[in-house]
């Protein structure tokens, strides 16, 4: 019988690992490799917007859309992670709140906007992540969703599936979310690349898009619902 529960191996890693993250994610957010996502967003989505986080971690991203003008409700599956958000005196603006990609409790066509930035990953079924994103989005809304890139260093979470043991880091890739979200009423609005220093140096620009996000740290998406 399989005893292994994704969600609740989910909390608790994410539990576990909430102070190292809370130690790094500003400079991710403010000078590291998410420094261009709040930015990109603003090209889409108008300020005012309610803006859902999903996977909000520390709530660090939930803080900064909130800066811009956003009206964001941060959703995570760690209670230590979100401890840490509620505590963040410059994200007292936004509302933190328990669940899941899968199930996030919010009522449906309710946000304009989705950000999910290295959060699918670790769900068991994106798949349903995505549905959710589209029941709780406005018709026509966005989703800007952040996927690891191969060059990524986390992906050695799910090293070991190799070995048959259980793990919660799925090893979904770019080109691959973005065929399941256009196979399930998304279309394509934007997306850039992050890369490590070394890619830098290379003219990847000039590279076909595929190529690209096999060079990549993390791929940023851009998806429209088409409801």
């Amino acid at each position: 019988m399989d005893t292994f529960d994704w969600k609740v191996e989910s909390e608790k890693q994410w539990d576990s690992m909430a102070a190292s993250w809370n130690s790094r994610s500003r400079g991710m957010w403010e000078s590291g490799s998410r420094k261009d996502i709040v930015p990109f967003i603003k090209e889409f989505v108008p300020t005012g917007s309610l803006v859902c986080d999903l996977g909000c971690g520390d709530g660090t991203g939930s803080e900064k859309l909130a800066e811009e003008g956003y009206v964001v409700t941060g959703i995570d599956v760690s209670e230590e992670m979100l401890e840490r958000a509620r505590l963040n005196s410059r994200s007292e603006k936004c509302i933190f709140n328990k669940g899941d990609l899968s199930d996030c409790g919010s009522p449906d066509n309710h946000f304009d906007a989705v950000m999910a930035i290295n959060s699918i990953e670790w769900t068991k079924q994106p798949y349903e992540s995505l549905n959710e994103m589209a029941r709780i989005l406005k018709p026509n809304g966005y989703s800007c969703i952040g996927i690891l890139g191969p060059t990524a260093r986390p992906r050695t979470n799910s090293f070991r599936r190799l070995y048959g043991e259980e793990v919660i880091c799925n090893t979904i890739m770019p080109w691959e979310l973005e065929k399941l979200a256009l196979e399930n009423g998304w279309r394509k609005a934007g997306e850039f690349g992050v890369f490590k220093k070394a890619a830098e140096q290379l003219p990847h620009g000039s590279l076909p898009v595929e190529l690209q996000q096999s060079l990549s740290f993390m791929w940023v998406f851009m998806f429209q619902v088409l409801k």
